[in-house]
């Protein structure tokens, strides 16, 4: 089985447990939201395209908001977890990406639901899906941190040896698999990464972040 089915059906053991009201990470998204996000992901990318396109306010997403009013009730917000533990469509592209298009997504939107209130994730998940999670950080880390003005690495606790995404001199990210998919996908004020560098190059990095 794949990594993401695996943590697809983890997302889903979550959700069914959590209250749809409860906030997340996701700025103006409930759990509900979120749920209907994943949906909407995998079953209707083009009203996803167009909600992307008018950049509106999180939590005002004319097209998210039609599948958030689905689950205004208890049966509806089951209906629309089962709509999302059933897979992704077969004819969207998601489906045939496998982990390389949901590993990372289905972690974060994981960690997004059970920090959302401010408390601590107890999801445990194999060292072969870590490992394959921070593999896809180092691209990932290459496209959001092309701008840095310092040279930017990721490294694993215990771990000497760290994996440059932007080269140069500057700092090192320390941090689990998934504190780092949290921290590198805007989530740092809940990632447990520690930063690491010269004093210059920190101060450079921190403030670049500020402006990104």
């Amino acid at each position: 089985m794949r990594f993401s089915e695996s943590e697809r059906a983890a997302l889903v053991a979550s959700l069914r447990g959590l209250d749809p009201d409860a906030p997340t990470l996701c700025e103006g998204w409930n759990v509900r939201r979120l749920v209907a996000h994943l949906v909407q992901r995998e079953h209707a990318f083009v009203q996803q395209l167009r909600d992307s396109i008018r950049k509106e306010e999180p939590g005002h997403e004319t097209s998210l908001n039609k599948l958030v009013a689905t689950a205004a009730t208890a049966p509806g917000y089951q209906r629309l977890v089962d709509r999302f533990a059933a897979g992704t469509g077969a004819l969207n592209p998601m489906s045939w990406l496998g982990d390389a298009g949901q590993l990372v997504e289905y972690v974060v939107h994981h960690e997004d639901a059970l920090r959302g209130a401010g408390g601590a994730s107890t999801q445990e998940r194999p060292e072969g899906a870590l490992n394959k999670l921070f593999a896809q950080l180092r691209f990932m880390g290459r496209l959001v941190f092309r701008g840095s003005p310092v040279g930017v690495s990721l490294s694993r606790p215990g771990d000497a040896a760290a994996a440059q995404v932007k080269g140069g001199n500057g700092v090192t990210l320390v941090g689990d698999p998934v504190e780092l998919a949290l921290y590198i996908n805007g989530r740092r004020d809940a990632a447990q990464v520690q930063v690491d560098g010269a004093p210059e190059h920190l101060a450079a990095f921190q403030q670049w972040l500020g402006k990104a």
